[in-house]
């Protein structure tokens, strides 16, 4: 093999390296934010609704801390999409704005299932758990408040969820809670209350 095919099958073998490093780089794998920690922060008002709970109004301002797992277990193929199970962490600030009551602090946890697109841009979300937390009590005081300052919570939270740049998200939903201190006071009429959430997240 003389010099002039040597130089020519090196210049070929050049271009069919670049070629294939372009390709590979053209369908990598976009940003996929399930495989990433996530903290939100989370915004709201909820209203307290008719139940077997309270007949006192509540406008209570729920202020949530919250971190975000990456996945657990497997991505699950569903309706165009994928099906994703992470874990979520909340600390629980909220403002009574109307109520006996002044203020609830506490802490949750929860299961969140996702569903997102492929492209990994939007995903509706469904999370439910419970936790602990605490208020100023006034049920010895006033007919129809809480009774007891520690108390239990339960939530069931849902929205969507639009991924705005590589590791920025912002979401709208739908967010209930129950607060009670489950029979351990007398005295124990529960708050039931729902309303709309808005957050942002930061993924790392």
């Amino acid at each position: 093999m003389n010099l002039a095919r040597l130089v020519s099958l090196g210049i070929a073998l050049s271009c069919a390296s670049l070629a294939y490093a372009d390709e590979t780089e053209t369908l990598a794998a976009p940003y996929d934010p399930v495989q990433h920690w996530e903290i939100d922060y989370e915004t709201g008002v909820i209203w307290r609704f008719s139940g077997d709970a309270t007949p006192l109004g509540y406008t209570i301002l729920p202020q949530i801390l919250t971190v975000k797992s990456p996945l657990v277990g497997t991505v699950r193929p569903f309706f165009g999409g994928d099906l994703v199970i992470r874990n979520r962490f909340s600390l629980l600030g909220e403002p009574i704005s109307m109520g006996p009551e002044h203020h609830f602090i506490g802490t949750s946890a929860s299961g969140i299932m996702e569903w997102w697109d492929k492209r990994r841009t939007r995903s509706l979300f469904f999370a439910a758990g419970g936790g602990i937390g605490w208020l100023d009590s006034k049920g010895h005081e006033i007919k129809g408040a809480q009774g007891e300052d520690f108390n239990l919570n339960w939530l069931a939270y849902t929205g969507v969820r639009i991924l705005t740049k590589k590791r920025l998200s912002g979401s709208v939903g739908a967010y209930f809670q129950h607060i009670s201190n489950h029979g351990m006071n007398s005295v124990n009429p529960g708050v039931n209350a729902v309303g709309p959430m808005a957050s942002v997240g930061w993924h790392f």
